[in-house]
């Protein structure tokens, strides 16, 4: 083994005794050797002192009797389960501040042995090992994970630890800048703002308490206090978690695919709801415009240069001249905002949308102090009295979300202000940024409820809007939340990143991760935030990734605008053609939106979903596909004059500039533009496209291009798309859409397209006035026929481009022929 090369700590030698055979001794060292030397697993069992004494089977699950406690198990599909570890002389904690699933699955099937116990459910399967006692689960006959050591007390507080492989890739902990694997990292579940971080930050604004495989489970605590994840950092094979106190309930989630994984786990904490359809359009942002002046002046501005926009963002100064000191006030500073209702007003008469940033924080100087303390909606210290703290803005109380009267207080201030015509909420600060350990909230301690803040601020928000204006979708803007904070329509940004390339470089990361882990519409300041740096190059990168991101917001410390219309004329150009593109883009984005509701499937996702035995791509977040149509690689460093670009396998693909065609299965190198990015389109996609416009309200669906990539590796191929008015709430659920399906077919000469709308019940069928669009079309046609009867087009030789204009009333279906020469 020494002239092997192994490590001499490795190998021990073990003598046996004046020569007689020892029969335990040789088959536990050799058992230990191979072991070792091949790295086979060797599955490590649960609690040694934890004895099985029975099980039974209820209304709700199973119950399991143990020597110290019992376990609460629960099917809520056959993908989803949950564990629940009681102690003696505790009772079941019932309340999940992430699990919205009410269903339940039954058990098929109870098998018990002598020494362990096979429970069959349709899909994850138990199977409890009696002494010592383990539970491990499986699915599709594979062991995908087992306690290691079930609940146990620490000198934390109390922890459970799992075994894995040895080869899994692991996700998860909620926002991080660590690499895609996260394997070998300790995670603190502990929402903390990260100012001006750059490629690495290990704890950012919004940690949740999920581990992710690359076997395709998902493990998720459900439990609030602070704590740790453990992902194996003693390279044992081991993962953990670790916290304060709280709830010993855990849900293991799988599927057939990623998909399947992503919408089971969404369907157990709740799907992301449509915002409004001017979400989707360009944000004008910065911090921050000083007076009314000076917001009136910008949106002229962008007016006049014809760059769209759909919404301006006011920060804290619309309610106090300076940085600090007026945290709290939550009304308009008259002095610099002496008519806040008219321009409001002026603004949603040129269909831009007003939002205003707000902290749950109230300064014992603001406007509002006593009226909080007079009101109790603040947390208090041990003493009952409300709490206060120094931090960078001042002396502070904190809003206390958990309590009946600080809810009711908050949002009559929301209310007030969207009676005024405010029509988003930007929540700033609410991991909280600082929330001093002996503050008492209604329902538990600082620790006990700190990284649920910004998920129970977001629902106090949510549910103000579905009571007072159950009408309105709303917009609502925060950094931090918590498991399932995607069902309070809460739209989270990446935290006050460096306008770097060091900032830039870890956000397809931060943001693949997180919409993996159900919080599909992450994204970034564009541009970067923090720090005055003019890099016109960094800027215009930022922004055309920014075309392919959720929601499309430049935002920075105004030292350097952010916005487009205040950049030297050369970037202000490369900038317009982004919104522009932007704004082209809106019916397929708005269509993954409602995939979004629907599924949960996020807008941005790793290559992996789409080439699962890749596992070279496990870790890869260099490109991701924006949908199911393009595949997006950002440039991340400056003077990049060309790009390795891996397309997957499976597909053939186009780039999306200049329309040449790839092989998929291969690594590509790209010359670069300052116009583009990387962006390709994968065959046989269909890809629907908006007329120029400079706000959503000009957006007509039923005037739109789809544009269809043809190759000739593809037979047949479908698409769907969505379209509701863009502000009704639960348009979906209403029955008040369009819901386009189109399918294409090929053989030979001919290419056929079949149209059909399967509207709601509440919904008069549309009439499409579009353009067809078929790229790659190498032949001319010959004729081309709808519903039987020719129709006039255009070809383009020279780019292999057919357009067909077509009227189709939806009501009936539509065929289209086309034969080449």
């Amino acid at each position: 083994m020494e002239k092997s090369g192994f490590n001499a700590s490795n190998i021990e030698r073990k003598l046996i005794k004046d020569g007689h055979h020892n029969e335990k001794l040789w088959r536990d060292a050799f058992e230990e050797s191979i072991l070792w030397l091949f790295e086979i697993e060797k599955p490590v069992l649960g609690n040694t002192d934890r004895i099985f004494e029975s099980i039974k089977e209820t209304n709700n699950g199973l119950v399991i009797e143990v020597s110290d406690g019992k376990y609460y198990i629960r099917y809520y599909s056959p993908e989803i389960v949950e564990t629940t570890f009681i102690p003696n002389g505790q009772e079941f904690k019932d309340e999940s501040h992430a699990v919205v699933l009410n269903s339940s699955s039954p058990v098929n099937d109870i098998i018990e042995g002598t020494e362990e116990i096979i429970v069959h459910a349709g899909g994850i399967s138990l199977v409890i090992n009696k002494n010592p006692f383990q539970i491990a689960y499986s699915f599709k006959d594979r062991t995908i994970l087992s306690e290691k050591k079930g609940y146990h007390k620490t000198d934390y507080g109390e922890a459970i630890q799992f075994n894995i492989s040895q080869t899994e890739v692991l996700y998860g902990g909620g926002e991080r800048a660590l690499g895609m694997n996260r394997r070998g990292n300790k995670l603190q579940l502990y929402n903390k703002a990260h100012y001006g971080y750059e490629f690495r930050s290990p704890l950012m604004n919004f940690s949740m308490p999920i581990v992710m495989s690359s076997n395709q489970y998902m493990v998720h605590f459900d439990n609030a206090p602070v704590g740790y994840l453990d992902l194996d950092t003693s390279m044992d094979n081991t993962f953990s978690y670790e916290t304060i106190s709280g709830r010993k309930t855990y849900q293991v989630i799988v599927g057939d695919d990623w998909y399947d994984v992503i919408d089971n786990y969404t369907d157990l904490t709740g799907k992301q709801p449509l915002p409004p359809r001017w979400a989707f359009g360009n944000f004008s942002s910065r911090f921050g415009y000083h007076s009314e002046a000076e917001t009136r002046r910008t949106i002229q501005k962008f007016k006049e240069e014809k760059i769209p926009v759909d919404a301006v963002i006011l920060d804290i100064y619309w309610f106090g001249k300076d940085i600090q000191g007026h945290m709290g006030n939550l009304e308009f500073l008259r002095d610099s905002f002496p008519t806040p209702k008219k321009m409001i007003d002026d603004f949603k008469k040129q269909n831009v949308k007003t939002v205003l940033i707000s902290e749950p924080f109230i300064l014992t100087t603001s406007k509002r102090w006593q009226e909080a303390v007079d009101n109790k909606a603040l947390a208090h210290d041990s003493s009952g009295k409300p709490g206060v703290f120094d931090f960078y803005f001042g002396n502070s109380g904190i809003v206390d979300v958990y309590s009946e009267s600080g809810r009711k207080w908050f949002w009559n201030i929301y209310k007030e202000l969207a009676e005024m015509g405010v029509e988003g909420v930007w929540g700033d600060l609410g991991e909280p940024e600082a929330h001093p350990e002996f503050l008492i909230h209604e329902t538990g301690t600082a620790n006990e409820v700190h990284n649920t803040y910004g998920h129970d601020w977001a629902k106090l928000v949510f549910d103000g809007y579905r009571n007072d204006f159950p009408n309105q979708r709303p917009f609502i803007l925060m950094r931090a939340g918590y498991s399932g904070s995607q069902r309070f329509g809460l739209i989270p940004w990446s935290g006050d990143v460096s306008r770097s390339w060091g900032g830039l470089y870890p956000q397809t990361e931060i943001a693949l991760q997180m919409g993996m882990q159900g919080m599909g519409y992450f994204h970034s300041d564009l541009g970067g935030f923090a720090g005055p740096n003019l890099d016109d190059e960094l800027y215009t990168r930022w922004l055309q990734y920014g075309v392919f991101q959720p929601i499309f917001r430049p935002h920075a410390q105004e030292i350097v605008p952010s916005e487009p219309i205040y950049r030297e004329p050369k970037t202000k150009a490369l900038a317009k053609q982004s919104v522009e593109l932007r704004y082209k883009l809106l019916p397929y984005n708005y269509n993954l939106a409602f995939e979004n509701s629907q599924t949960g499937v996020p807008f941005m996702r790793p290559l992996f979903f789409n080439e699962p035995g890749n596992s070279t791509l496990l870790t890869y977040s260099d490109s991701y596909m924006w949908g199911d149509a393009f595949l997006v690689s950002p440039i991340i460093n400056p003077g990049e004059s060309e790009k390795e670009v891996y397309l997957p396998s499976g597909s053939n693909w186009f780039n999306f500039n200049t329309g040449d065609s790839y092989s998929g299965g291969q690594t590509i190198k790209v010359k670069t533009n300052e116009a583009s990015i990387p962006v390709f389109v994968k065959s046989g996609s269909f890809v629907p496209m908006a007329k120029p416009m400079q706000n959503t309200s000009e957006y007509d669906f039923s005037k739109i291009e789809l544009h269809y990539y043809s190759d000739p590796s593809v037979d047949e191929s479908w698409a769907t798309l969505y379209n509701d008015d863009g502000s009704t709430v639960d348009a979906f659920e209403k029955g008040l859409y369009d819901l386009l399906r189109i399918e294409s077919c090929s053989s030979g000469k001919k290419k056929s397209f079949e149209f059909n709308n399967l509207p709601g019940s509440n919904t008069d069928p549309i009439v499409m006035e579009m353009v067809m669009v078929v790229r790659n079309m190498d032949k001319e046609p010959k004729v081309i026929r709808k519903n039987g009867k020719k129709v006039n087009f255009d070809y383009n030789k020279a780019t292999s481009t057919l357009r067909i204009p077509l009227y189709w009333d939806s009501e009936q279906n539509m065929k289209l022929k086309i034969k080449t020469k």
